[in-house]
């Protein structure tokens, strides 16, 4: 009953008795049947009244009412004291986490646009320069093994040329053997002969002068003259060591050439084999690189995220913050506005006698 009553003192107090505790018994009784919330203060207090209870248990339960009261309000403080500590480490640690955020993005894409891209872009620029060099490479192989196939088929070809003009005067000497009182068919053959090698020489021949010198000499030659025989003999003998030196060093030529030909691809297959060694390097390199850049921008986009999700965080926590904060400032406007009623509620009780109030 005690507790029934004090609250029904602090609510209709709050309403009609916040400036009336100088007010007279009479006049105070008036405002209070304005409200439900009196008549029902009244009805009690006239029943306490009625029922012969004492003054001093009323107030009593007032006192404890109010201490009550400060007591609330100091646990109120209390708590919310702790929620702004508690508000505060957390805005500290979001903005710190929000700081280490930004500094992570920004570095990422510093490495990222700075380090890695331009990297990447220098190490396929070098591939592609490689690939390049080994297409060069190629090319001039190709030229290399076309120049030494038509190299040795003129070579064969002279070799070929020699050969014959080679028979050929082994045929002239032969039958300059068989003349000594020659007929007109014997000098017939012979001449043959000379226009067979004369066929297999070429005009630009090294034995084109040699072969000029033996027409001369053979032409119109009476050979029955064992002297002009003799002349054509060594003649042809001469025209065949030519013959002979000119294949052996056109053969020497050739080796030499082979050997030359055979180092110049060994070379070029060197060349292209150390492209490719360091295509391969650079490919490794290439591959770590855009792997780095998959993993910085991996690394990127999580920093971003959690940006994001500490922003959030934030904006959260302040809007939580803030509620509460009108909260407690609401909680604590009643709790102030309660302590005081309860204090002229306790006031009003020891100064009025409810013996004589009524409703």
């Amino acid at each position: 009953m005690k507790t029934i009553c004090v609250l029904v003192l602090v609510i209709a107090l709050a309403t009609s008795l916040k400036s009336t505790l100088r007010q007279t018994p009479q006049k105070l009784q008036g405002e209070l049947q304005k409200s439900n919330y009196g008549k029902a203060l009244l009805h009690l207090l006239e029943l306490h009244s009625m029922a012969g209870g004492a003054v001093s248990e009323l107030v009593d339960a007032i006192e404890e009412l109010d201490n009550d009261l400060i007591d609330g309000l100091q646990l109120l403080e209390f708590n919310f004291q702790q929620r702004t500590n508690q508000h505060n480490a957390l805005v500290v640690q979001l903005n710190q986490q929000i700081n280490d955020a930004q500094i992570d993005i920004s570095r990422s894409e510093d490495v990222i646009e700075n380090l890695l891209i331009p990297r990447r872009e220098q190490l396929e620029t070098r591939i592609a320069n490689l690939e390049e060099y080994q297409e060069i490479n190629r090319k001039n192989y190709d030229e290399e093994v076309l120049i030494r196939q038509q190299e040795h088929e003129a070579f064969e070809a002279q070799v070929a040329e020699l050969t014959d003009a080679t028979v050929a005067v082994d045929d002239a000497l032969a039958l300059l053997q068989t003349l000594s009182n020659p007929s007109l068919a014997q000098v017939k053959k012979f001449q043959n002969s000379l226009k067979k090698i004369e066929q297999s020489i070429k005009p630009r021949s090294k034995m084109a002068p040699f072969l000029k010198a033996l027409l001369t000499l053979a032409s119109n030659q009476n050979f029955s003259d064992q002297g002009i025989i003799s002349q054509i003999v060594n003649a042809l003998n001469e025209f065949r060591n030519a013959i002979v030196d000119s294949i052996n060093d056109q053969t020497l030529a050739e080796a030499n050439a082979v050997e030359e030909y055979e180092e110049r691809l060994d070379q070029l297959d060197h060349e292209f084999a150390e492209f490719q060694r360091q295509i391969n390097a650079v490919n490794v390199d290439l591959t770590a690189t855009n792997n780095k850049i998959d993993q910085v921008t991996e690394f990127l986009n999580q920093r971003v995220a959690d940006l994001k999700q500490y922003e959030a965080e934030l904006q959260l926590e302040n809007d939580n913050y803030a509620d509460e904060t009108q909260i407690y400032n609401d909680t604590k406007n009643e709790f102030t506005r309660e302590q005081q009623i309860t204090e002229q509620a306790l006031a009003l009780v020891q100064s009025v006698d409810f013996s004589h109030i009524q409703v």
